[in-house]
């Protein structure tokens, strides 16, 4: 074999790499997958948005729920039996209300016990679906969040304060139909979120928790811990399995030329006496 042939070979194995890693990352992940849905006797879906990176330009891809995500997950709870308990990891900033919104209600409609996971974080649409669940199930580092409409860049709340601050004869038409827009959002989020939680909380108390988390209260990147979310009186749970935090390690955030963060990815232990 001369150099040539070896320098065509070493090129055609890194070239090829990536996608060996790829579909090594896809199969450790279906089987852990396979395992988690043996060992709890249920349908596990998930549902996890990273940043990516274009493979040549290398600008930025920000994921987030859209109507394709929403299509996928109704599709595996159609193929779920209704005895069946289905348990969603949740990894998301967010996204489209919609798509949310069509994913929660399916959910709600299931029969079987929901459980919802959230390793990480599930922000703004990832709380409404989590909302759905019978029981939420986060580390204590996680967070949710608001629900509470955007438009645009300008949160609908902040919105409608703004201009209820103002001389209407001072605004222009397309402010005056951007608040006309936003109190329909805010409306439409809430009573969404009030029918979500009908079925475990009182009417009343339905009725604040939607209020409380669709209507600006907070910024929309506020964090809402687990002893927030607890003190709210929402389900849920510090018992987050090990496996669920293992699958994570399956969806890995595209590797920067140098790393922000750096350590030896070993157990560090106290060393004996």
């Amino acid at each position: 074999m001369t150099g040539t042939d070896i320098f065509w070979i070493l090129l055609i194995f890194l070239a090829l790499q990536p996608l060996i890693r790829q579909k090594a990352l896809e199969f450790g992940r279906k089987r852990l997958i396979g395992k988690i849905e043996q060992s709890r006797g249920s349908r596990l879906i998930l549902l996890v948005h990273r940043q990516e990176t274009m493979a040549l330009l290398g600008f930025p891809i920000f994921r987030f729920i859209d109507i394709h995500d929403s299509e996928e997950v109704i599709r595996a709870i159609h193929l779920t039996d209704n005895d069946v308990p289905i348990d969603m990891v949740l990894h998301t900033p967010g996204g489209l209300v919609l798509a949310s919104l069509q994913i929660a209600r399916a959910l709600a409609r299931h029969p079987g016990k929901v459980t919802v996971f959230v390793p990480h974080y599930a922000m703004s649409g990832g709380t409404l679906i989590a909302l759905a669940a019978d029981e939420i199930v986060m580390s204590e580092d996680a967070v949710l969040g608001p629900v509470d409409p955007q438009l645009g860049q300008y949160p609908a709340a902040s919105l409608l304060r703004a201009v209820a601050k103002k001389n209407v004869a001072d605004l222009e038409d397309r402010t005056l139909i951007l608040a006309d827009q936003a109190e329909k959002a805010i409306v439409e989020v809430r009573n969404s979120v009030r029918g979500l939680l009908a079925d475990k909380f009182s009417p009343e108390k339905a009725e604040k928790l939607a209020r409380l988390l669709s209507e600006g209260t907070w910024t929309h990147d506020y964090a809402i811990t687990f002893d927030t979310a607890k003190a709210l009186g929402l389900p849920v749970s510090p018992e987050i399995p090990r496996e669920i935090l293992d699958l994570m390690e399956f969806f890995p955030q595209p590797v920067r030329q140098v790393p922000t963060v750096e350590y030896l990815p070993f157990p560090r232990r106290t060393k004996p006496s």
